[in-house]
């Protein structure tokens, strides 16, 4: 039965206003979400910080709407999830493709893929919200923290009252002053920037292990975020790494040299493997958990649709009124030309001339079938678990496992030999295109989901959409390239392990590429990681018939092997206070807890947005100045101080916060 219409009136919606500040909001988000992608492996998502920034924005403004917040925090959002493609883009500098990220080519993918993301989840709306009983878990709390804010609904909780009364634009403020102040006083080294010991382990050819504690305000916050069980898997994953792997191989294959040294070519040549082996197999499993309800659920939305009745466009409500299907179909065409294009420039200028028109035919059709499955296998994801949550890194090892032996078996055939890297170069560039589709479409039905709860005109929020996702397009390879440049990559040609950023999905991506065309990757220390991804699995199955009780996930224990101390212990830090934080919010009565940890989360999402916007700011001084510690104060004799004052001020702020935000929840729902 069709709902009845709503009236059509005119309405602030996709206003100029709302979208120049979601592009503003746009611009820090995403700046900060690339730089900690590439350092921790983890995004977060911007669209409650995007809305509470909004609300506070355009409450100084007549006439503002909800739907007008919406479309902010929709603009912010789709640039946001866009640059996930640093799972995957980064691949080509690490397997020494590129050097940098060549603008246009660069854009021109984020571009042409977030397009067509957002094209492709206009007929999967009606199949996957519209139709469908998915909770879409993130969509819903922004369209509450919408309503709220705009007065729409009463704030009956704790969680409402901290947008209605300015509490959670204080704290994401704040959070960001305190992060980026601290982070500057570390680059004048007056503060260490982490806390470092290296050894050897036994006496007679010895192995090596150590640890690397980073003090860094945006790693504390990405562990409250990810919660208490999250970071326990980590602490597994570093301990497998660190107190197992690395003297372990070191030993096994023993040189000479300072601890430091030969523990980190340890784990770069071994244990990093092994990770990638861990992440592979747990981010299959976590597909393959989700292919029956994926099916089974498709399948229902699908026969839901079928099912309504047929009617014109002014007799279905206003949450119904869609792009023009004909419009998208247009778009989609005319995004498959640049697609083209870029296939074409990169084969005939990378060594694949003779087989140019086999690749742009063939790449094309690879882009068009599986980018509109891998829309529906993460559109679906996302509503049942969350945009957050959803394993796109598993969408890129299917993917680039997919491009790579269809290269090896179509086209490397009828290539002369030495065409390998340029193979491995091209299955990265193609899987990054299908890559950007299903980073769009794991994000936009969350913000579609948003718009349905909010009285939204689904039509103009799609158009929202193509926005953010070409001012996305425009910020995140200048990003990329910058931080390429500064820090460089970990794995890269000439990159220095003790600087460069982890980039761990793009090694692992760049790494399977390699070892399906080439052959030239250590399959047995991959083999014995899926080993013990396979245990890890079997482990939290068992923990999960608790139901109620801990778990391990295996994505994040793998991650933790992968990554270097210096991002994991910190990370596990910020997890544990997070757990403790939140257990005491939930003494309180009900709508203060509620209110206490709303507040935490967006502190934490503050914290994580200065330290990054400061990082990349940093980047572009180091890059002009051509200095590695432009803003140095003291020399390297201070390092002793530097790690006392650095440790102790940092404890002391997260306490002073922490104290600050409990009294603040408390005071929320008293006025």
């Amino acid at each position: 039965m069709n709902q009845p219409a709503l009236p059509s009136s005119p309405r602030r919606e996709l206003t100029v206003r709302g979208v120049i500040i979601g592009i503003a909001i746009t611009i820090v988000f995403t700046a900060a979400n690339v730089y900690f992608g590439l350092k921790a492996g983890l995004t977060f998502s911007t669209s409650i910080p995007a809305a509470v920034i909004s609300m506070a924005i355009l409450k100084a403004m007549r006439d503002a709407t909800i739907q007008e917040n919406n479309i902010v925090q929709t603009v912010a959002s789709a640039a946001g999830t866009l640059s996930a493609i640093i799972f995957v883009l980064p691949g080509l500098v690490i397997v020494g493709y590129w050097t940098g990220f060549p603008f246009w080519i660069s854009a021109g993918i984020c571009a042409t893929g977030g397009i067509l993301g957002v094209m492709y989840t206009i007929p999967l709306r009606r199949a996957l919200v519209t139709d469908s009983e998915l909770p879409y878990p993130e969509g819903v709390a922004c369209a509450e923290v919408l309503k709220v804010g705009a007065g729409e609904a009463p704030a009956v909780d704790g969680a409402a009252a901290v947008e209605t009364g300015g509490a959670g634009l204080k704290a994401v403020l704040w959070g960001s002053i305190v992060s980026a102040i601290f982070y500057v006083i570390v680059q004048t080294r007056i503060f260490a920037g982490s806390v470092t010991h290296y050894f050897r382990v036994g006496s007679d050819r010895a192995g090596t292990t150590g640890f690397d504690f980073g003090l860094s305000f945006a790693l504390f916050a990405i562990g409250h975020l990810v919660g208490l069980w999250v970071g326990i898997a980590m602490l597994v994953g570093a301990a497998i790494g660190w107190a197992w792997a690395v003297p372990y191989f070191t030993h096994l294959h023993w040189v000479a040299g300072d601890a430091a040294t030969v523990a980190q070519a340890g784990w770069s040549h071994y244990v990093r493997f092994i990770g990638a082996g861990a992440i592979g197999v747990a981010a299959i499993w976590t597909l393959a958990k989700l292919m029956k309800p994926l099916v089974s659920g498709l399948a229902g939305a699908m026969k839901a649709s079928r099912a309504r009745k047929s009617g014109t466009l002014d007799e279905l409500p206003r949450t119904e009124h869609d792009m023009p299907i004909g419009l998208v179909g247009i778009i989609s065409l005319l995004c498959l030309l640049p697609i083209g294009y870029l296939l074409w420039h990169f084969s005939v200028n990378n060594g694949l001339g003779g087989a140019s028109w086999t690749l742009v035919l063939g790449g094309v059709a690879f882009v068009v079938l599986l980018s509109f499955v891998v829309s529906a296998v993460t559109g679906y994801m996302a509503g049942l678990i969350g945009s957050s949550n959803s394993p796109l890194s598993g969408i890129g090892i299917l993917v680039v496992v997919i491009a790579a032996l269809l290269l090896v078996v179509g086209v490397k055939p009828f290539l002369p030999p030495g065409a390998d890297k340029a193979l491995v170069g091209f299955a990265l560039f193609i899987t990054s295109i299908v890559f950007a589709v299903a980073s769009i479409a794991n994000n936009n039905l969350q913000d579609l989901k948003t718009g349905q709860l909010v009285d939204a005109t689904p039509a103009l929020q799609q158009w929202a959409l193509v926005i953010g996702v070409l001012v996305g397009a425009l910020v995140i390879p200048p990003v990329m390239d910058l931080l390429q440049h500064t820090y460089g990559f970990l794995g890269a040609p000439g990159a220095d392990p003790s600087r460069a950023l982890p980039a761990p999905q793009a090694g692992l991506i760049s790494a399977l590429a390699q070892g399906v065309i080439t052959g030239d990757v250590p399959w047995d220390m991959i083999g014995l990681g899926a080993g013990i991804g396979v245990a890890i699995i079997i482990v939290d199955e068992a923990l999960g018939l608790a139901r109620k009780g801990p778990r391990l996930p295996p994505l994040a224990v793998g991650l933790g092997i992968y990554l270097p101390t210096s991002t994991t212990l910190m990370v596990v830090v910020g997890a544990l206070v997070g757990a403790w934080f939140d257990r005491r919010a939930a003494r309180r009565p009900v709508e203060e807890a509620a209110a206490t940890r709303q507040l935490g989360v967006l502190l934490a999402s503050g914290l994580i947005v200065g330290e990054s916007l400061l990082a990349v700011i940093f980047a572009g001084v180091v890059a002009f100045s051509g200095e590695d510690a432009p803003i140095a104060l003291v020399g390297n004799g201070f390092q002793t101080p530097a790690i006392w004052m650095g440790g102790v001020v940092f404890a002391a702020t997260v306490a002073v916060l922490y104290r600050w935000i409990m009294r603040m929840g408390r005071s929320v729902v008293g006025s």
